[in-house]
């Protein structure tokens, strides 16, 4: 299940989190990549310091507070987020993110990355999922979010123009596979849809007591 969610940062949240992020130094992404993804990987990623520790709890704290990331991911987990930057020439091949991550060694069960850059701004930079039913392209509005099952082999095209920048991160969900995942989403925007039209109905209690029953059986 691929879902975008708009406005994960508002606008000043954006600009906060970019001069959070330019008040910092990046490296050479490729010392955070797997032996096979280094080979693929030509970005710069934002190395550890004050300004990185103040981005990443900006951004965790966006998507715990999103009703649509929280309803649709279920978080346990956060592994911390990490901070790209694309200059003109630079992508990332077709590549798998880690299935642990973090220093705990966390699970990875869904990739997130949230835009930072206007999509006017630059050329490329397309992030691609090689889905079984094609390809999917995204190029999101500075502030919105894709996520994305951690199994999906990915990709970001390179950039022609301007700057790409993204935050990214990994989240251990509370249930484990990702059609567990998507059902109790249906159900969950189901129910409150019939109790915005309806209140606390029959049919909102139905709806709310087999998603409460399936939560319980699928936990992980």
């Amino acid at each position: 299940m691929i879902i975008c969610i708009g406005d994960v940062l508002d606008s000043s949240g954006v600009a906060q989190l970019r001069e959070t992020i330019a008040s910092g130094v990046f490296i050479d992404g490729v010392l955070s990549s797997g032996w096979a993804s280094r080979l693929v990987k030509n970005n710069e990623q934002l190395g550890a310091g004050p300004a990185l520790e103040g981005a990443q709890q900006q951004v965790i704290g966006a998507l715990r507070g999103n009703p649509v990331f929280a309803a649709a991911v279920m978080p346990r987990h956060f592994a911390p987020p990490l901070f790209a930057r694309y200059q003109p020439g630079m992508a990332f091949g077709s590549h798998m993110d880690n299935p642990l991550m973090g220093p705990d060694h966390m699970r990875a069960d869904v990739s997130v990355t949230i835009f930072l850059s206007d999509p006017d701004s630059y050329d490329g930079g397309e992030l691609v999922m090689e889905t079984t039913g094609g390809e999917a392209v995204y190029k999101l509005p500075a502030g919105s979010a894709v996520t994305y099952p951690t199994t999906m082999l990915h990709r970001v095209e390179p950039v022609t123009r301007g700057v790409r920048e993204v935050a990214v991160t990994w989240v251990q969900s509370l249930f484990r596979r990702p059609d567990h995942r998507e059902i109790l989403f249906d159900l969950e925007r189901t129910a409150r849809a019939i109790f915005e039209r309806e209140g606390k109905s029959e049919h909102y209690d139905l709806i709310n007591k087999s998603s409460s029953n399936l939560r319980r059986m699928w936990v992980d």
